[in-house]
C-alpha cells in the first residue's frame, strides 16, 4: 500500500506543522514516510503545501504526479490542487473558506467547516489540527490515537501547554465527519 497526500493552505494556517504531525503519526504506526514542504517567500499569507507519501514498503518517490488525498484549507488551494487528485481519490476541504462545489464527478468530496470548528474552541490557529481529525475519519488510514501521540511528540515539552487544545481540536475534527457533505 502506497498513498500520497497533499496538504495545502496559506501561510500561517499551520500546514507544514499538520504535515509533520501526519508524517510522524504514520512513522509511529510503523510505515515508511516522506514529507516534502513547498512554500513561497512570504512568511504569512502566501501559498504553502506539503506532500506526505506513506507506504508499507520503501517509498517509490517523494514528489508524485497526482495524489490520492488532498487536504485544502482555502479556496486558492482547492482550485490549484483539485486537478492533482487521482480519479477515485478524495479532496477534503475547509468549507469555512472553500466553496462547496464539485467540479469533477470522478473524485470524492468531504467539505467540513474546519475554521468554524476551530473558532468554537476560541482560536482559528487549530484549524490545521481539526483538519487532521477530519482526514483521519475520512480516510481510515491513520488512527486518531496515532495522531494524538504524534501531536505530543511534535509539540514536545516546550509546547506542552498547547496539548489540551490540540487534542480537543483533533477530537472535534474527527467527530464532525458524520455531519459533513460527501
Amino acid at each position: 500500500m502506497e498513498k500520497n497526500f497533499i496538504l495545502a493552505g496559506f501561510g500561517g494556517q499551520g500546514i507544514l506543522l499538520a504535515g509533520t504531525i501526519l508524517a510522524n503519526a504514520f512513522m509511529l504506526d510503523g510505515k515508511n514516510v516522506t514529507w516534502y514542504p513547498c512554500y513561497g517567500a512570504e512568511m504569512r499569507g502566501g501559498t504553502v503545501n506539503c506532500e506526505v507519501v506513506v507506504s508499507d514498503t520503501e517509498v517509490s518517490s517523494v514528489h508524485k504526479q497526482d495524489t490520492d488525498f488532498a487536504l485544502v484549507l482555502n479556496q486558492q488551494s482547492f482550485d490549484k490542487f483539485i486537478h492533482k487528485v487521482k480519479s477515485g481519490g478524495t479532496i477534503i476541504a475547509n468549507s469555512t473558506l472553500v466553496e462547496s462545489i464539485k467540479p469533477r464527478d470522478d473524485i470524492h468530496y468531504v467539505f467540513a467547516p474546519m475554521g468554524e470548528l476551530a473558532g468554537s474552541l476560541g482560536t482559528n490557529k487549530v484549524t490545521n489540527v481539526v483538519s487532521l481529525g477530519v482526514l483521519s475519519a475520512a480516510t481510515g488510514l491513520i488512527s486518531k490515537d496515532k495522531l494524538k501521540y504524534a501531536i505530543e511528540k511534535v509539540l514536545g515539552e516546550k509546547k506542552k501547554e498547547l496539548l489540551p487544545l490540540n487534542m480537543k481540536a483533533l477530537e472535534i475534527g474527527y467527530d464532525v465527519l458524520l455531519s459533513c457533505t460527501k
